[in-house]
């Protein structure tokens, strides 16, 4: 998923790297009929941005995962939850 993110925010001129860019990710794994399988994954975002890039990057992050691969894979069969924290550099 952050493939995806990291062009949604390169396409807002907002550089995405390993320095700026980091994700949280949990599965919970439950038997909902028996068998084990994910029902849900929660993403936290960490994301670091220019100065007066914050209102860019939040909504590229409310808008990414529609975009997204994995996301609509899932979609329909495991929820999938996003928050983030977006800090503004100096």
């Amino acid at each position: 998923m952050t493939g995806t993110l990291a062009g949604a925010l390169d396409a807002r001129h907002i550089p995405a790297s390993p320095d700026t860019l980091s994700a949280n990710v949990q599965g919970m794994i439950e038997a909902p009929e028996g068998v084990l399988k994910i029902t849900r994954i929660s993403c936290h975002f960490n994301l670091k941005v220019p100065q007066g890039k914050k209102e860019e990057a939040i909504r590229a992050l409310s808008v990414f995962e529609r975009n997204c691969p994995v996301a609509q894979t899932l979609k329909g069969a495991v929820a999938i939850e996003n928050t983030w924290d977006v800090e503004e550099l100096s």
